[in-house]
């Protein structure tokens, strides 16, 4: 492609004055590289997605700063990973996070740009490819309604140039000699922005080895969300407890579970059965399991130690990993029955950090009981297919985000592709950062508050120990839990038989084994094998 070396930048604007323009992400194909502009400062090179144009080669290529760039920083942060990390100086961990926003924000109003301005008059001068004078490429910048859009030119003002050999030699050069301080402190103001729009308590954000921040591609949810080919019941199933009263078990609901009918399914409390019922028992036990257990006594699945209002799960479904049901809506305990606890959500503080080898992790910032709910697993609920197109398109499979919803797949005879996944790589909520432990000190387990529905329920995280504040929250990625009660173990570490929806949705025999950095006492060296 021919040269031009005239005016290196032109741009036209409407007719309205703005103090600030932006660029709209999905008109961008992606960020190439930076630069350090003695009168613009920090600047990022874009390359436009101009699908109208069937050479790649003519596609505009543009620099931007950082604010025009706010609109799209996740793509600036997508940039900036795949660049070789520079050695940084150790942030103060002691540092007030809300401090650490107010010196954010106050950093990028002042290095805020002004609107674009009309184009400087044609320059006789010959600006390469890398010089720190050229605003675009094969293209002229407009703002329209307070965006700016670029468009490919005939105007002989234009400078040319093969985008498919961007970004140059030269600008990779400088790029690695260009620090990415507003970008790396305007992305980290943008994801602790998010983490105050998430309910329940504060979520504080730490990172004391680099200026890096959780991916921005990331989005916080309240609740999974249903994609394409995934049936919830009818609502017609969700049916309450009718025997119950709000003024039971001191007007907490919900103390007798022979009463209860949400706890129709729950595990049967052997001590208090009948010689009858105990009789009966044996029988369904020695059909697998298979078998009316109504009309026999259940096990309760939630107390308050030490008169403490924080719900624990019991000893017996802390260690059996039986699925736990709780009351709902539509109950006639209404919604202070104690068994009503996952649905009530998040009630610990947490804090999502930087670890030295393991990427992000977790940390609590208060005490934890035993038995102490954390929070839920959360993100895209599809079909096994999809779940098995994902894998298939993924560059990288070393990371997966996937739990089967497979609790009751023996029990209800479905086949492997009927049941539905969680993907929780682009959704979810912070249990989304936690660690693999071959030690772990949290679990997860099936909760549900509609009993008849056996295709989708709840991943809920408890701590199966005492955790103090500061710990960091793990679990076991290889934890084995469909057990039956005969089966059950103590806290002793061993695995379970089968799965709880932990892990990959299905298994690929060329998965490589994956080094496993715990660091714990019992680590198995490795995961995936």
């Amino acid at each position: 492609m021919s040269q031009s070396y005239f005016s290196p930048e032109v741009v036209l604007l409407g007719s309205r004055p703005k103090t600030q323009v932006y660029i709209r992400s999905r008109h961008v194909e992606r960020v190439l590289c930076r630069r350090l502009d003695e009168q613009r400062g920090e600047e990022y090179l874009v390359l436009w997605r101009k699908r109208s144009i069937p050479d790649p080669a003519s596609a505009p290529a543009s620099w931007h700063s950082v604010n025009e760039l706010s609109r799209c920083l996740h793509l600036v942060q997508d940039y900036l990973n795949s660049c070789p990390k520079p050695s940084r100086k150790r942030i103060n961990e002691n540092r007030s996070p809300e401090v650490s926003d107010r010196r954010v924000a106050a950093k990028v109003r002042e290095t805020s740009s002004p609107a674009l301005s009309p184009a400087a008059s044609a320059s006789p001068s010959e600006p390469q490819p890398g010089s720190r004078d050229i605003k675009i490429f094969n293209g002229v910048l407009r703002e329209i309604g307070g965006y700016i859009v670029a468009e490919n030119s005939s105007n002989n003002d234009v400078v040319l140039f093969d985008a498919t050999t961007l970004p140059t030699p030269d600008m990779v050069e400088r790029a690695t000699r260009t620090e990415a301080t507003i970008a790396a402190s305007r992305i980290r103001y943008e994801f602790t922005q998010r983490l105050r729009n998430i309910s329940g308590p504060p979520i504080q954000l730490l990172n004391t080895f680099d200026e890096s921040s959780p991916p921005l591609r990331f989005q916080f949810i309240d609740k999974c969300v249903i994609r394409d080919g995934v049936q919830r019941a009818d609502p017609a199933t969700l049916l309450g407890c009718t025997k119950c009263r709000p003024d039971m078990g001191q007007n907490i609901g919900c103390e007798y579970t022979l009463k209860c009918e949400c706890l129709e399914y729950a595990a049967v409390d052997t001590a208090r059965l009948s010689e009858e019922q105990r009789e009966r028992y044996s029988l369904i036990q020695a059909n697998g399991g298979e078998g009316d257990t109504s009309g026999m006594p259940k096990r309760f699945p939630y107390h308050s130690p030490f008169g403490n209002r924080a719900e624990c799960l019991v000893p017996f479904y802390l260690e059996s990993r039986h699925p736990i049901y709780e009351c709902n809506v539509n109950c006639g305990c209404k919604g202070n029955c104690k068994t009503i606890v996952v649905q009530k959500g998040r009630q610990v503080r947490l804090q999502i950090f930087k670890t030295r080898d393991r990427g992000w992790g977790l940390k609590t910032l208060q005490d934890l009981k035993e038995g102490q709910f954390i929070d839920t697993y959360r993100g895209e609920i599809i079909t096994d297919a999809e779940a098995t197109r994902r894998e298939e398109a993924a560059t990288s499979r070393k990371d997966s985000y996937f739990y089967s919803l497979d609790k009751f797949a023996d029990s209800q005879g479905l086949q492997p592709e009927d049941l539905y996944v969680i993907d929780g790589e682009y959704m979810g909520g912070p249990t989304r950062f936690m660690n693999h432990s071959c030690e772990p000190n949290c679990r997860q387990y099936t909760v549900s508050w509609n009993k008849n529905d056996f295709m989708i329920y709840e991943i809920a995280f408890f701590a199966i120990r005492p955790i103090r504040a500061g710990e960091e929250l793990t679990f076991d990625y290889l934890d084995k839990d469909d057990i039956d009660e005969s089966q059950s173990t103590s806290k002793s570490g061993q695995e379970k038989s089968s799965g709880d929806g932990g892990g990959a949705a299905s298994t690929d025999a060329s998965l490589k084994p994956v080094e496993c950095r715990c660091g714990s006492k019992k680590c198995r060296k490795y995961l995936w094998i």
